[in-house]
């Protein structure tokens, strides 16, 4: 468990057993062990086959990427103990006219079916509508991933399109659904 970082606070205090913050060197080996311990359950959702192993060189290039002006990641800790249950990032960031970015998110295999994800995404829209400046945020869920699509849906994201064989997971070139939330409508909430 680390906390090493700064808390990202939430202007809504939605979340009681989460907060976020962002990486931070300390956080390897706790990050590791989640992802590597995750792994089966989080497989089928996965853009990248696993590292071999999950571990220094795997956290090297998450921290660089967490550092670039167009990826913001976050980690999802347990409030009581800090102990990290998850992720979230948003990326592809564009500023200028646009002002927008792709959330990605997931939870550990041993935190799920907790509502952890419920309580933690609010959180990450408040960073990502109010620190971040954006504008819009998109979201791309698998049509089978029904938990994924009920939790954007819950957040208030309203779905705009089907992409077909838009990501390649696993080998394979797979349909998403394609859902935006605007800043006014998340402030609207």
């Amino acid at each position: 468990m680390s906390g090493a970082s700064r808390e990202v606070r939430s202007e809504r205090g939605l979340a009681r057993r989460v907060s976020i913050r962002p990486p931070c060197a300390a956080d390897e080996r706790e990050l590791s062990r989640l992802r590597e311990a995750s792994w089966d359950f989080l497989a089928p959702w996965e853009s990248a086959p696993p590292p071999a192993p999950f571990g220094e060189e795997w956290f090297a290039t998450y921290i660089e990427s967490a550092a670039r002006d167009d990826t913001e990641r976050l980690l999802i800790c347990r409030a009581d103990d800090g102990a990290i249950v998850g992720g979230a990032n948003i990326s592809a960031i564009v500023r200028g006219a646009f002002h927008c970015g792709f959330l990605g998110y997931w939870i550990g295999g041993p935190f799920a079916r907790q509502g952890l994800m419920s309580e933690a995404l609010p959180l990450v829209l408040d960073h990502a509508f109010g620190a971040l400046s954006l504008h819009r945020v998109e979201a791309n869920v698998r049509p089978e991933n029904t938990a994924s699509i009920a939790l954007v849906r819950r957040s208030g994201f309203r779905r705009e399109g089907f992409s077909p064989k838009y990501l390649r997971i696993s080998g394979e070139w797979r349909d998403h659904e394609r859902w935006a939330l605007l800043a006014e409508e998340w402030r609207a909430r």
